[in-house]
């Protein structure tokens, strides 16, 4: 039973769908080709496969199909031309290793709080500009390689995650520099009022606003998105000032050179709290 296959360094233009009768495969190289697509069906037999190479291909997606990988531990998807990655890639649970080095990705899914064994994320040359917070929620990643990309701050957790290796040269991010700034409350929307009201008398456990949520499922999805204000712990919805906390890295992480400290994406609800913030957080200046 064939279990290791290699065809790199073809001129495949699809994964075949016939791949799909090899159930005992265990690894699958196909770098080197010119794959834009997967064939229908491609995934359905591969539930063994462990390890998947797909480097230095044309593809420009990946088909929610993917997700049928069960077994998946390694995937390397370098040097393709990935605008975006499909949620379903995110419920590989035993995926160990991703690879998107040079690719043409501006985000990465919120699902990708499911990767819970993922160690090792490569994301090298692509054009993100903001990491989700729910990557701070990988508490096996230990290798992080963002460099060459566009971001400028980390999301709040950033520094709790356990990483080992820590890379991000060639991004531009926020440095420490103080100036003065004129602070004035922009008026809030009707919406933005009632969501926040909403929002807060449902953490204090109002039975009264709870009963009335549960009947409504257009306002659940629109107080879903709320976020929680670092000063206050107060709940707001699409108003906020978005401000920087400078950390220095923690000590056992292997860093980028000349990483001195980290910038820290922090929301807070109004300037009321903003004046009340501490001597590391900034207001962020557009100059």
């Amino acid at each position: 039973q064939l279990t290791v296959l290699n065809l790199g360094n073809n001129l495949l233009e699809e994964i075949p769908e016939e791949v799909k009768y090899l159930t005992s495969l265990k690894r699958l190289h196909l770098f080197g080709n010119k794959i834009c697509k997967f064939a229908s069906g491609a995934c359905d037999g591969l539930q063994n496969l462990i390890l998947l190479n797909l480097n230095n291909n044309q593809l420009t997606w990946i088909p929610p199909e993917v997700s049928r990988l069960k077994s998946l531990i390694y995937l390397s998807i370098n040097h393709n031309q990935l605008a975006s990655i499909p949620k379903e890639l995110c419920f590989l649970k035993n995926l160990s290793e991703l690879q998107l080095n040079y690719n043409q990705l501006i985000y990465l899914p919120e699902e990708i709080k499911f990767l819970k064994k993922l160690q090792k994320l490569l994301l090298v040359g692509n054009n993100i500009e903001v990491l989700p917070e729910e990557l701070c929620d990988l508490v096996n990643l230990r290798i992080l390689d963002i460099a060459g990309n566009f971001i400028q701050t980390f999301p709040s957790g950033f520094q709790n995650l356990k990483l080992k290796e820590f890379y991000c040269e060639g991004n531009p991010l926020f440095l420490r520099q103080p100036v003065n700034a004129v602070q004035q409350e922009d008026a809030w929307s009707l919406q933005e009022i009632t969501s926040r009201f909403i929002m807060n008398e449902l953490a204090g456990k109002n039975p009264f606003i709870m009963h009335v949520i549960e009947q409504h499922s257009q306002v659940r999805n629109i107080i879903s998105q709320r976020r929680k204000c670092a000063i206050c712990g107060n709940y707001f919805l699409t108003i906020w000032l978005e401000c920087v906390e400078f950390v220095p890295p923690p000590k056992n992480w292997k860093i980028s050179r000349n990483l001195q400290l980290v910038p820290l994406r922090i929301l807070i609800c109004s300037y009321k709290c903003f004046n009340q913030r501490g001597p590391n957080l900034f207001g962020i200046a557009q100059v």
